[in-house]
């Protein structure tokens, strides 16, 4: 039963996936279609990120409610129901307005989720978690490219996203017995078990919520808290803008950057594919700063001119490993850091921060392209990039 409730989980992950690249490569096609200017997708992207900040700041008020598995099917349908309304949106307001419940079921499945995992599963599992998160974005790219290719336009593509989501929640719906007889508390994991075991109960002293002040106060919360707005900044703007730098910059046809996008989410996918048994081998410390350096590559291979526009596709795809371990190896590092009493109410808020880099970042840079260039975007990444690094090794001075 185990196996079967960590399988639904993971399947859960890739719902949450699919829809997240789908703005990005359909940007192109909808800005135009819809007589929105280039930096309006970040209003999009930033009504998203809000929804998602409220929602990781009341999971764990609502996951002690209701629990993991309803939480996590009511937030897959809320998903669902927003990806049919963009579908049919006829502008770009009934889009902002389709983003509120869009940003709501995602904060809610990703929070409930992590929480979930960190707290019953080993860490190589949290890496291949998010890895099937990168499924999600691996195929949301290609199924809005095939509706573009094949002149079915950009509502198709959500339609369809948003037909699987629904199978999903009904798969999520019928899964909740087994997450019914799964009530622990961290105290109850044992040190190299995959899972706790299935009777046990929570603490006999109730647990005291920490606060956003208490999180600050703790000595080294702030580093890690930036170091989560950073890497949002630099996936959320890679994703959110990685196709139209590929037009305007680089010159690729609408249709194929809607497809070529995907070799960013490839790269996050098979690089926590590979994270999950690196991880066995190598500290969290190490594995986030490999993925620091694998980023910075990919930033300067893109700006290598190479034939066949090989430099984008390649930096993109390098960027993309280089993301891969960095967000599972932060949230598993934390109990670590700062003790397991204190690593809830931290995953939540660190899951609200990185929220505020998808929400504010990847907007701040859609009004850089249209006001300066959109050939800043290399250096924008790498801006953050040296941001993330200096407050990793704060936080190791700190805390290491």
């Amino acid at each position: 039963m185990a196996n079967l409730l960590l399988a639904v989980i993971y399947i859960a992950f890739i719902s949450l996936g699919l829809p997240d690249a789908l703005l990005g490569a359909a940007w192109p096609t909808m800005s135009q279609d819809l007589g929105a200017p280039v930096s309006w997708a970040g209003g999009i992207s930033m009504t998203i990120s809000a929804g998602t900040i409220v929602s990781a700041l009341l999971s764990d008020r609502m996951t002690l409610r209701f629990g993991a598995g309803r939480v996590t099917a009511v937030s897959v349908g809320m998903t669902a129901a927003a990806l049919l309304g963009f579908s049919i949106a006829p502008n770009y307001w009934a889009l902002i307005g389709m983003a509120i419940p869009y940003g709501l079921g995602a904060g809610g499945v990703d929070a409930a989720l992590n929480n979930y995992v960190a707290i019953h599963y080993e860490s190589r599992h949290m890496s291949w978690l998010h890895c099937m998160w990168g499924v999600g974005t691996l195929v949301g790219p290609y199924v809005m490219g095939y509706a573009l290719s094949n002149g079915q336009g950009w509502p198709w593509g959500y339609r369809y996203i948003g037909f699987l989501q629904i199978a999903l929640t009904a798969m999520l719906v019928l899964s909740l017995p087994l997450w019914k007889s799964r009530k622990t508390t961290v105290g109850d994991v044992a040190e190299g078990s995959d899972v706790v075991s299935a009777g046990a109960v929570t603490a006999a002293e109730p647990r005291k919520p920490l606060g956003v002040k208490g999180v600050l106060a703790i000595r080294g919360a702030k580093e890690i808290l930036v170091m989560f707005l950073c890497y949002c900044a630099i996936e959320q703007t890679a994703m959110l803008w990685g196709s139209s730098y590929m037009v305007l910059a680089d010159g690729v046809d609408k249709v194929t950057a809607a497809s070529r996008i995907a070799v960013l989410y490839f790269g996050i996918t098979i690089g926590r594919a590979l994270s999950g048994f690196l991880t066995m081998r190598f500290s969290d410390p190490a594995m986030i700063r490999m993925g620091q350096a694998l980023i910075l590559v990919g930033i300067v291979i893109m700006l290598i001119p190479l034939p066949n526009h090989l430099g984008v596709y390649a930096g993109l795809a390098v960027l993309g490993l280089g993301c891969a371990p960095v967000y599972p190896c932060i949230i598993h590092s934390t109990p670590t850091y700062f003790g397991e009493e204190n690593s809830q109410a931290i995953v939540g808020v660190q899951m609200a921060c990185a929220y505020v880099g998808t929400m504010l970042m990847p907007p701040l840079f859609g009004l850089i392209a249209q006001y300066v260039t959109i050939r800043l975007f290399p250096l924008y990444l790498f801006v953050f990039l040296a941001l993330m690094v200096a407050m990793h090794e704060s936080l190791r001075r700190k805390r290491g």
